[in-house]
């Protein structure tokens, strides 16, 4: 019998600011996990979320998910990116879910060797369980909104896309099609043509592994941040940037007071929930930090088991070797499947982490090997 969801569940704000609701301090920033892994038989449910690192470096969605029908422009160095609405405005960082589920789509299949196309064809509910969305008819609805969003937004740009710099003005997506509907109305199946630009970034592997945990971050503001941390920190300890030049990287309109409040809001919540994937976030003056969460040395102190921490400390060098342990496979992917599994069994002590990642890479692999 389906589980009828609670009135006082928390959902997706359709129309919020970027981040300045109320704080609960009591409740988690995260959105429930809504994601039942034992329904996902299909490969493509199985994709690890990814996204185009071009649109990770540069504010292409707005944080604001009222309509924005203003139009921007964002220049930085010798780059510059100016983003005209439709009359529905902006595609918003939750709209940004279809492009990552496409994206995904695509690499986990060119990986295992299959032929790929800018033409996606998708089963909405399935997109919707992915990307921890609720199935009811306003999820449906909220799609429909956000394939509007995508194909109405234009997008001028010098930004290189698989090593091609060239002016060109695109849609996010150039067309959308529902290709077939239940009687009650709720689509079934969706087709999308991703843009050029898009496409030539997932032809290349410009892409970089999301953390699950993505996709039930409430606050737009949260998302980017965690997307510039992803794409400027990666695997580097630490990475520092001021408060001036997050706030035109975010693409936020807030005064720079207003988005100091906002950042110290999640900091806050970060201090108290270490909810923010891979990275700590903290302000020191008028500068941002972020801290990985994977290589920070706390993690691990002299004679402290691994049972007492976190996550266990794993080197780079090791990750190195789990690709050879695993080939075809997002090691990354199996970092988290493999601290998640870690932490249900208990957080017993590991004698060497290294060592019990790559057998746990290993055993993976023998068990489903990917063919090239």
């Amino acid at each position: 019998m389906t589980k009828r969801k609670s009135k006082a569940e928390p959902e997706l704000q359709l129309f919020s600011n970027e981040g300045s609701e109320t704080v609960d301090v009591g409740r988690s920033p995260l959105l429930p996990e809504r994601r039942e892994t034992d329904l996902f038989v299909c490969d493509i449910m199985d994709a690890v979320p990814k996204a185009d690192m071009p649109s990770m470096e540069h504010p292409v969605f707005s944080l604001s998910t009222k309509p924005d029908t203003r139009v921007r422009r964002y220049e930085h160095h010798d780059a510059f990116v100016e983003i005209t609405p439709s009359v529905k405005g902006i595609a918003t960082v939750h709209d940004r879910d279809i492009l990552i589920y496409c994206i995904s789509q695509t690499i986990a299949a060119l990986n295992q060797g299959r032929p790929v196309s800018q033409h996606i064809s998708m089963k909405a509910w399935d997109f919707l369980k992915a990307t921890n969305r609720t199935t009811s008819g306003e999820g449906y609805e909220g799609l429909k909104a956000a394939l509007e969003r995508l194909a109405g937004t234009r997008i001028s740009t010098n930004v290189k896309t698989g090593g091609d710099e060239t002016f060109e003005t695109f849609g996010l997506i150039e067309s959308a099609k529902i290709v077939r509907e239940t009687r009650e109305g709720r689509m079934q199946e969706v087709s999308i043509k991703l843009s050029d630009w898009v496409y030539r970034a997932i032809q290349a592997k410009e892409v970089l592994t999301l953390h699950p945990d993505y996709f039930r971050l409430r606050k737009p503001l949260e998302r980017r941040m965690y997307e510039l941390a992803r794409k400027h920190c990666g695997r580097q300890p630490k990475w520092v940037i001021s408060l001036e030049l997050l706030q035109k990287k975010c693409g936020s309109n807030s005064t720079l007071r207003e988005f100091k409040r906002l950042v110290r809001t999640i900091v806050t919540q970060d201090e108290q929930h270490n909810h923010m994937p891979d990275y700590s976030v903290t302000i020191e003056s008028d500068n941002v930090v972020f801290i990985n969460r994977m290589n920070r040395k706390a993690l691990k102190a002299p004679g402290t088991s691994t049972s007492k921490v976190d996550e266990p400390h794993i080197s780079p060098e090791t990750f190195t070797k789990a690709r050879r342990a695993a080939p075809g496979y997002d090691v990354q992917a199996l970092f988290h499947e493999w601290v998640n599994w870690w932490k249900e069994t208990g957080k017993p002590d590991l004698k060497s982490p290294d060592a019990a990642f790559i057998s746990f890479c290993k055993h993976r692999h023998e068990r489903s090997p990917i063919r090239r």
